[in-house]
Parts: C-alpha cells; structure tokens; sequence
C-alpha cells in the first residue's frame, strides 16, 4: 500500500475518479445514438462533474444517454463529498472502523480540526449533504409536475438531478439552454439558489450552524467572515448584474421588473462557483463579464463544493491592508489577532491564483484565437468550478480542453494542496537567517 503524504492521496485520490469517470463516459452506452464521444470530452466532462464545475464541451441533455447522465450525477455527489470523505464513509459502513492514515487524509481534504473528528465529520458531511438535496428535491418536483406537465418519474428525475448539481455547485442541467426556460419561475430558481448558498458556505460552517445558529457569540473567525463576506458579495453582485444588465435587451431587458430582479440575483448566486445560467451568459455586457470574474475568483467557502481563492482568503486580504493602511501592528479580525502564518497562506494562494489563470487565459488565446474578455472569463470560470460560459466551450480545440481541465483540477484540489502534493519532500529548517528589509512601493 502506498504511504502518501495526505495532499498526495486528495490528489491521487481526484485523478483516480477522473480516470474512471472519463472510462464510463467515453463507453458507447453513456451516449446517446449518433453522437461520438471522443477521449478529450469525455476526460473533460469527467473533470468539470468530479471538480464540480458544470463546464461542457458537448451538450449534457442530447449527448449523453441516461447512463451517462447518472455516471455524471454520481460523480458530482463524489466530487462534492471528497474522494478521501466517500473513502472514509466506506470504511465506516464496512469494517465500523476508519485507518489512522485515512482520518489524515479525510482531515486534510475536510479541514477538519484533527484526526480525531474524522468520524463526527464524516457523518455530518453525508446529512447535510442529503438533507439539503432532499429538501431541493421535494421543492421542485411538483412544480415541474403541475406547472409544466412532467410525468411523476420524469419530474422525479430532473429534479434530483438538479437538487444534486445544486448542492454540490456544479452547474449541469439537463436543458440544452440550462435554466433558460425557468428564468421567470422563483419556485425552480430559488430553491436552486439557496441550495448553491449552502454548499458554497463549506461544510466547517454549516456544522457550525446545525449545533450553534442561535449563539453567534460562540460562532469560529471562519464562520463569521464567510457569513459576512457571502452575504456581502450576493448582495453587490446582485446589485451590478442587475444594474448593468437592466436594459439589455438581449438579457434581462427582455423581462418585466420583478423577474430582471430575480434574474439579477440567481446570477449574482452562480458566481458563487455553480454555473447555471437562466440567461445568454454570452450575450451580457462585458462590463458585467468584468464584474462576474472578480465574484468567480473570489468563489465561495472554504471545505465545502466552492472553489474560488475562498471568501475568507479574500477577507484575510482585506483585513491585511486595512491593517497596513493604518499603521497597526497586528491584524484583527472580530476581536481576534490573524496568526501570521495566514498571511503567508492567503498571500500564496492568491499568487498561485493569479499565476494560472494568466498563463491559462495566454495559452488559450494563442491556441483558440478567442479575444482576452472571453477567454479569461472562461479560464476564470474554470479555475474558480463556477462553470459559466460565454459560449465558446463547445468549439474549442483538445489543447484548450486540456487547459481549462488542468485549471478546474487545480482549482478543486486547492493551490496549497497541489503544491504540497507536488513536493517531494518536506523539509525543516533548523535556523534564520538576519534579517532585512528591501524598500517597498
């Protein structure tokens, strides 16, 4: 058995899944008649469902048969819950019993607080995650039932598939327009929402809230900023779609008010790394692209179905210059001081972010020929699992596939986490060098 390092198994443990989802979707069977599914869109579509991202390089709804859909589905629900929590939830229902290198490499894919909350972890992680879809699940079915003449199995299907990629902030839908068709309809698009929201607030959080929501006072610094930080962020994405889009007539000018409302937030809500779409994501202003690729790369919660450099990564930043611009000493944060190695921390990410999806979105315009606004939309839409597109997944060449692939691993898996798995040893340093400081600015 190997002995991996624990961000080595989280990414050994990835790739495995993604092997094996691109073996089922590229069989004859996960495709509809008449279609061909080469080894480039199966390996992308396995990535974009195991990575939670929803981004397609084939249309969901007529290309793949109802086999495939439910490979696609399962993977969501794997990719969502962690390879390392499905692995350790196996282990628990077989032998009663978890390995003390799988609560490391469950603790190091969940972060959790030690090893020793692997089980209480496991188990919560599996509720909530079934509880919600359920709950998405019985909200939507009889709307499709009554309002748009389904059957009781068809609506059965659709809606647990959509209570499943909601949850888990994926983005597929089994419409070749997405969610096009329910753009007007809150009793599809809310519980959608509220579904995405929980799943990007990170497991951390929501555990949090099942045993303390009426004792804020005993809430961590964690579930304080992504509260904080999430609800800010829905309210000014609401506000900037909504505002710029308000007249287009090829979005949501075609509405009345009530609905270019709704409108407004369910795409502030997809921002958030789910990506569905109720209107032409192609067709939007590119003032509103801008604005939609700062909410992707800020993503949502930490240890959840979110990607993105994470809201508290992106708070922590804050916190720091507002503590720089003040001349303070230490950075506070609700009434507690930052530890100094999470500076380093968010400092890394944000750099490793930014890193890839330059070099990404450089990469993709020598290769496809696209204009900047349109591949760094996509490139951030990737890296960030949202799964939005301007339209030009579809026409993109192997090598473009690859890339954006490449990004929604990486941004699954979590820059830190790659790069510890990459290393190929850890290394202590038994001393300090003097100090000295460089001018700045």
């Amino acid at each position: 058995m190997l002995r991996l390092h624990p961000a080595q198994a989280v990414v050994t443990g990835f790739a495995g899944a993604i092997l094996a989802g691109t073996t089922l979707l590229a069989l004859p069977i996960a495709r509809r008649s008449g279609e061909v599914t080469d080894f480039y869109d199966a390996l992308f579509t396995a990535v974009s469902a195991v990575c939670v991202t929803g981004l397609t390089s084939v249309d969901t709804a007529t290309h793949w048969s109802p086999l495939g859909l439910v490979v696609i589905m399962l993977l969501i629900q794997l990719g969502g819950l962690g390879i390392m929590v499905f692995a350790t939830l196996i282990g628990l229902v077989l032998a009663r019993r978890v390995s003390v290198r799988s609560r490391l490499n469950t603790a190091a894919e969940t972060d959790a607080v030690g090893a020793a909350d692997v089980r209480r972890v496991v188990r919560a992680i599996l509720t909530i995650s079934l509880v919600v879809e359920a709950g998405v699940f019985v909200a939507i079915f009889p709307r499709f039932v009554w309002a748009y003449g389904y059957s009781v199995g068809e609506a059965a299907w659709h809606a647990l598939f959509h209570a499943v990629s909601s949850f888990n902030n994926a983005g597929f839908a089994l419409y070749s327009d997405n969610l096009m068709g329910f753009a007007a309809d809150p009793w599809i698009c809310l519980p959608i929402c509220a579904a995405i929201v929980l799943g990007g607030l990170g497991f951390p959080v929501l555990m949090q809230l099942r045993r303390e929501l009426r004792r804020p006072l005993h809430w961590t610094m964690n579930t304080r900023l992504v509260l904080t930080v999430t609800a800010a962020l829905l309210v000014l994405g609401t506000v900037y779609i909504t505002a710029l889009e308000w007249s287009n007539p090829d979005t949501l000018g075609a509405y009345d008010p009530m609905a270019r409302l709704l409108i407004g937030f369910f795409h502030s809500v997809q921002t958030r790394t789910a990506g569905f779409n109720s209107v032409d994501i192609g067709l939007m202003r590119d003032e509103t692209w801008v604005g939609m690729d700062v909410l992707m790369f800020i993503g949502g919660g930490p240890a959840g179905t979110a990607g993105g450099i994470k809201v508290t990564t992106f708070a922590v930043l804050y916190f720091i210059l507002v503590t720089e611009l003040r001349g303070e000493g230490a950075v506070n944060v609700f009434g507690k001081r930052l530890s100094r190695a999470v500076h380093r921390q968010a400092i890394a990410v944000v750099l490793m972010a930014i890193a890839a999806v330059m070099v990404a979105a450089v990469a993709l315009m020598l290769i496809t020929g696209h204009a900047l606004d349109r591949v760094l939309f996509e490139a951030v839409s990737a890296f960030g699992t949202v799964g939005l597109s301007t339209g030009i997944t579809y026409d993109l060449p192997p090598a473009a596939k690859v890339i954006l692939s490449l990004l929604m691993f990486l941004g699954r898996i979590g820059p830190l986490t790659l790069g510890s798995a990459l290393a190929l040893r850890e290394r202590r340093v038994l001393y300090e060098l003097p100090k000295e400081r460089p001018a700045i600015g």
